[in-house]
């Protein structure tokens, strides 16, 4: 995997993917930026959302159970000192369907936090990750 940042101006940059998408990060107004953009620590947090998402709608369509909406809500902490590096992470599943079974929802969190979402697992490393779900019947 390879990816490509190339600096624009002040504190912004153009992050192009491997796969052939671009992305504009920016600082804060405080730190020089503009505000054009994201910022990479809520790139970190956006990508482990996406990564832990993909593996949990995978598990339940696998499991064939009638998921039609999942959404993640991540918030996180920082270390008050530099590097700021994440120390806590809480990821809140809301999953939608009817007819869903609350053991293979728990499930499909249980194996993407512990197993297979590479972005979690590395995050895992400095901050104390939690996981928990709603599910909301249609």
């Amino acid at each position: 995997m390879k990816a490509r940042i190339k600096w624009v101006e002040q504190v912004t940059f153009l992050g192009e993917s491997e796969s052939g998408h671009s992305l504009v990060m920016d600082g804060a107004p405080e730190n020089g930026g503009r505000n054009l953009g994201m910022r990479p620590m809520e790139l970190l947090l956006l990508g482990m959302g996406g990564c832990t998402s993909f593996d949990v709608i995978h598990i339940l369509k696998k499991a064939r159970q009638p998921v039609s909406d999942c959404v993640v809500e991540i918030s996180a902490k920082r270390a008050e000192k530099v590097p700021k590096v994440f120390t806590r992470i809480h990821v809140h599943f809301i999953i939608s369907g009817s007819g869903l079974k609350e053991a293979q929802v728990k499930r499909a969190v249980e194996l993407s936090a512990e197993k297979y979402c590479s972005a979690s697992l590395m995050l895992g490393k400095t901050a104390e990750i939690s996981h928990d779900y709603e599910i909301i019947e249609l």
